[in-house]
């Protein structure tokens, strides 16, 4: 759609004449088709998964600590939690509001608000232009500092997860489809954009882009 409409109003200095050969269309062999889908794998599993364990971890500490006058007054509220569980949650729950990723949330949710989305959307939305595969981890990440929690009742606790301002449920069906529209439309890639800005030399045209895509997936 933006090619065509750019075709329109970008006048053209000179014609391109690209031309390129497409193979014979065949049956693929099971054996070259598998071991390709291994590499692939592979690959994926040794550099997108390193980016995803060193980002969690980055998560996991902003996540878990805070600024120590702000630890220091936590303290004190809750000096006796170790004798207390329901106490020690509601601990976990202000410290994970107050740690450096949460003061960080906090900052961006106006923005993301209007498409319903809470803090922690907003801060695996900035994580995942790493890559779109680190927004699964740190939403991993966020819901269970500081708990025990196994996967099972994690799944389950983003489930039940609850504005804290509107008391709705964050992360309803038009939520969940809302952020697959927007991982469709927006350029949210860091690696993309520096291919598009290797091509095309211009910071401008890659910012033009990154602008076009991103803001065409916030306005749907």
């Amino acid at each position: 759609m933006y090619a065509g409409i750019f075709h329109k109003i970008i006048r053209h200095h000179k014609n391109s004449f690209f031309f390129i050969e497409l193979p014979p269309y065949k049956i693929p062999f099971w054996k070259n088709l598998l071991i390709n889908v291994w590499n692939k794998v592979k690959i994926f599993i040794t550099d997108a998964g390193k980016i995803i364990v060193a980002i969690s971890i980055i998560l996991w500490f902003l996540s878990t600590h805070t600024f120590p006058s702000v630890q220091e007054k936590l303290n004190q509220k809750y000096s006796h939690i170790e004798f207390n569980d329901s106490l020690k949650k509601e601990y976990q729950k202000e410290l994970l509001e107050n740690s450096y990723i949460g003061k960080a949330g906090k900052l961006i949710e106006p923005i993301i608000q209007p498409l319903g989305y809470d803090w922690k959307i907003g801060i695996a939305l900035i994580t995942s232009f790493a890559a779109r595969e680190v927004f699964v981890g740190t939403m991993a990440t966020l819901y269970s500092a500081g708990t025990d929690e196994d996967i099972v009742s994690l799944r389950e606790k983003i489930k039940r997860a609850e504005n804290t301002q509107t008391h709705q449920k964050v992360f309803t069906t038009a939520t969940n489809i809302s952020l697959l529209i927007y991982y469709a439309l927006a350029m949210q890639c860091i690696s993309t954009m520096v291919i598009v800005y290797r091509e095309l030399k211009s910071i401008k045209w890659t910012l033009i882009q990154f602008l076009i895509m991103t803001g065409t997936a916030y306005l749907l």
